[in-house]
């Protein structure tokens, strides 16, 4: 039985070399091609997604120096606007200033033009009046109170015309 034992447990061993052996050409080698291929992508689509990331954050930093300076230039453009409006409207009441002195010195000089025009018409009229009161004093061959009287009457004639 002693012969029986070794050769079944002869037979054991070369069965079990046959069957690593084939299992490892059909099964084995096969199967750990996969897992390396398997192995292989996981670490690439790794790698890829560390990659993703790197990629995002510097984007994300990009977009935000970006939102900076977006920020920063709007922030100028509204205080050349203000300086714009400011000045501008300076400007404004610079001319409004120069147009109400213009307007103002026009009537002083329209003022001045009635007035002398005023005063030449009450030049000729006294003088008008002062040939009539002569003429009437030469008539009348008057005394000094009639003719102060004739003086003052042909001066109020004169105011109440005017």
């Amino acid at each position: 039985m002693d012969n029986l034992h070794w050769e079944s447990f002869v037979y054991a061993i070369v069965a079990f070399l046959i069957l690593y052996l084939l299992l490892n050409k059909y099964a084995f080698g096969p199967l750990f091609g996969i897992m390396e291929k398997r192995r292989l992508l996981v670490k690439e689509q790794m790698d890829n997604a560390e990659k993703n990331r790197q990629e995002s954050e510097k984007f994300l930093e990009e977009q935000k120096q970006a939102l900076q300076q977006a920020r920063k230039e709007a922030y100028e453009i509204i205080e050349q606007a203000k300086t714009t409006g400011s000045k501008q409207a300076d400007e404004i009441v610079q001319a409004a200033r120069g147009e109400a002195n213009r307007l103002k010195d026009e009537a002083v000089r329209e003022i001045e033009s009635e007035k002398n025009k005023a005063v030449a018409s009450v030049k000729a009229q006294v003088s008008g009046l002062s040939v009539l009161i002569a003429s009437k004093i030469i008539e009348k061959q008057v005394d000094e109170k009639t003719q102060s009287e004739l003086v003052d009457k042909y001066l109020q004639e004169v105011g109440t015309k005017s």
